[in-house]
C-alpha cells in the first residue's frame, strides 16, 4: 500500500523506521520545517526518498504542493506527531483515508499536552490510533489502549509511557489497517475534553496568596515537570519568576 508519511519528533521517526524495517512502500514524506520539528534529518534520511517526494508540512495547502503529492497516488496517509491540521480537500487526497497516532485515550484530551491534562485534570491517559476527520483528533477510532498514572509520573516520565505504549499499538493495528479489516468506532463525543497549546498558561503560574489542595498543586508541579521545558513558576515581588521541577520517588527507592 502506497503511503505518505507525515512524521515529526522521536516516535515519528520510530514508525517511519519500522515501516522501513517492513519494507512498506513509502513513495512520500511531509516534515516540519526547518527550525519547527526534532528528529527531522533522522526522518528525512530513514526514508531515503528524494526531494521531489519531500514535502515542508506548512505549504500543504498549495495546490502545487497537493498536486504533487496527489501525483503520487499514495492510498493511505499516516500521521505521527505531525503539527499541522490537515484539511477536508487534503485528505480527499487518499482513498483509504488518513490515520493518526494520538498520545491520548480519546475522547479524552484531544489536542495538546494530553500528558499534562491527564495528570491535572485525572483523566484517562493512553493513546489513540484513529482516522483523521475535518475535526481536531474527532475522528473514528481504530484501536485504543489505556496507561496507568502512576504516583511518580511527571509530565515527562507519562509522556515516554505513551510514546512506547503507541509504538506497540501501531505494530498491532497496521496489519488491520493493510488489510482494510480496521474497525471504525464513533467517538463519545459527550466524554470529550479538548486542549489548546495556551492552556497550560492558565496552570503555569502558581498564585503565592491563592490556596490550593496539597494534591492539586502537586499534580501542577509535576505535569509540567519536563526538561528541559520551563514548567510552573511563581513571580516573587519584583517580577523576578521561579521554576519548579519536581522529583518523585516510591520509599523503597529512597531506601535502596
Amino acid at each position: 500500500m502506497r503511503i505518505l508519511y507525515l512524521g515529526n519528533n522521536w516516535l515519528g521517526y520510530q514508525i517511519l523506521k519500522w515501516l522501513k524495517e517492513q519494507e512498506e512502500e513509502v513513495v512520500g514524506l511531509v516534515v516540519h520545517p526547518k527550525g519547527k520539528g526534532k528528529y527531522r534529518d533522522e526522518i528525512i534520511k530513514c526514508s531515503a526518498l528524494g526531494q521531489d517526494a519531500i514535502f515542508d508540512g506548512s505549504q500543504l495547502n498549495q495546490d502545487k504542493v497537493s498536486r504533487a503529492i496527489k501525483n503520487l497516488q499514495p492510498a493511505i496517509g499516516i500521521s505521527v506527531m505531525f503539527g499541522y491540521i490537515l484539511r477536508p480537500q487534503f485528505l480527499a487526497i487518499f482513498p483509504k483515508g488518513v490515520i493518526n497516532l494520538h498520545p491520548a485515550y480519546l475522547p479524552y484530551n484531544r489536542g495538546a499536552y494530553p500528558n499534562v491534562w491527564s495528570i491535572v485534570d485525572g483523566t484517562p491517559a493512553g493513546v489513540t490510533i484513529h482516522y483523521i476527520d475535518a475535526g481536531v483528533d474527532t475522528g473514528d477510532i481504530i484501536l485504543s489502549c489505556e496507561v496507568p498514572i502512576e504516583a511518580v509520573d511527571t509530565g515527562e516520565s507519562l509522556y515516554h509511557k505513551l510514546e512506547n505504549a503507541l509504538t506497540r499499538l501501531f505494530v498491532e493495528a497496521w496489519p488491520l489497517i493493510k488489510s482494510g479489516k480496521a474497525p471504525r468506532i464513533a467517538q463519545e463525543n459527550k466524554m470529550a475534553t479538548h486542549h489548546n497549546v495556551s492552556d497550560v498558561e492558565r496552570i503555569d503560574r502558581i498564585d503565592l496568596n491563592r490556596n490550593y489542595k496539597a494534591q492539586d498543586l502537586i499534580n501542577i508541579i509535576r505535569a509540567r515537570t519536563f526538561f528541559p521545558h520551563k514548567g510552573g513558576y511563581f513571580e516573587l515581588e519584583n517580577g523576578r519568576r521561579v521554576f519548579l521541577r519536581l522529583q518523585l520517588f516510591y520509599e523503597e527507592e529512597i531506601d535502596q
